[in-house]
């Protein structure tokens, strides 16, 4: 069995202190980088959802005109009568 000496301890403590040093510089350096790239696909994903919201929503008509889209009558339409219980409440001081 070794024992441990003030050389493997000075190499321990510089290995640590590198690994340190070099994950500040990585995290300077990559995160930014991994932020800005994430921040741009989600801007893409806006836009693209955008114009084609944009798209389906936009009918040509004449300038002026009011048109009314109406709901199709035939669709189920459900009564909520049964929401759940009423539950009454008193305001306590």
């Amino acid at each position: 069995m070794q024992e441990a000496g003030f050389i493997g301890f000075i190499r321990t403590l510089a290995i640590m202190l590198l690994v340190l040093y070099g994950l500040r510089f990585l995290s300077r350096t990559l995160v930014p980088w991994l932020l800005k790239n994430a921040v741009r696909k989600a801007q893409e994903r806006a836009q693209q959802q955008f114009d084609t919201s944009r798209d389906s929503s936009a009918k040509p008509g004449k300038v002026g005109e009011t048109t009314i889209d109406k709901k199709s009558t035939n669709s189920s339409h459900k009564n909520n009568n049964d929401v759940g219980d009423y539950v009454d409440f008193e305001e306590l001081d």
